[in-house]
């Protein structure tokens, strides 16, 4: 019951930065996907940069494995995203990870912009699928808040230096993960469902 209470705790102790946080991500979000729509050509670079990096051809190789695809989702979600982008710049540099993602945030809106009329009805699904793993990203960047803020202002977490300040943010970090890797589970085994069954009949012919 800890892993429920604990995590709990702590987006209520800081429920004003975790607002601000899911503010940040939609609203990023959103600008990219209006730019998109503004300027066409930026998600077709978006789209283009993935086919030439082989992020499409890995991603259609995959579609035949419901339980692969969901992990490799997972593995990227977690690995690239949450802990290299987030998480450990922020443990280097207090609140770098939240600059870096900003540019993530926008560039997710620009790649599932609505441009064509397939896009759109991809969308659908993919909604679902776009607000849980957005909630777990907002909680991972609560997590680079608090320890920054642990870090930098140790007596706010009953510390009495910033080493202190800073191991005891590094355990905020460990408890906020729980439910975010509990939500990326969840989006990644939803996006492998969506994906390989929920999408084809929207786009396929007939």
């Amino acid at each position: 019951m800890r892993a429920l209470r604990e995590p709990f705790r702590i987006i209520r102790a800081n429920l004003r930065a975790y607002l601000v946080m899911n503010v940040i991500l939609y609203v990023l979000f959103f600008l990219g996907m209006g730019a998109a729509l503004l300027f066409p050509e930026l998600n077709a670079a978006s789209i283009g940069s993935m086919e030439e990096d082989g992020t499409a051809d890995l991603v259609g190789t995959l579609l035949g494995n419901a339980w692969l695809f969901g992990l490799t989702i997972f593995a990227v979600n977690v690995l690239t995203v949450a802990l290299l982008t987030i998480l450990l710049p922020s443990m280097i540099v207090p609140f770098a990870g939240l600059v870096l993602f900003t540019y993530r945030a926008f560039e997710f809106g620009v790649t599932l912009a609505p441009v064509d009329a397939i896009t759109a009805k991809i969308l659908i699904p993919h909604s679902l699928t776009i607000l849980i793993e957005f909630q777990a990203y907002a909680l991972v960047m609560l997590a680079a808040y608090v320890l920054g803020k642990a870090w930098l202002r140790p007596e706010s977490v009953g510390a009495g230096n910033r080493r202190q300040g800073y191991v005891r943010g590094l355990r905020l970090v460990g408890w906020l993960s729980l439910p975010a890797l509990a939500l990326f589970v969840v989006g990644a085994i939803y996006e492998a469902i969506e994906i390989i069954y929920l999408v084809p009949p929207l786009v396929l012919p007939g």
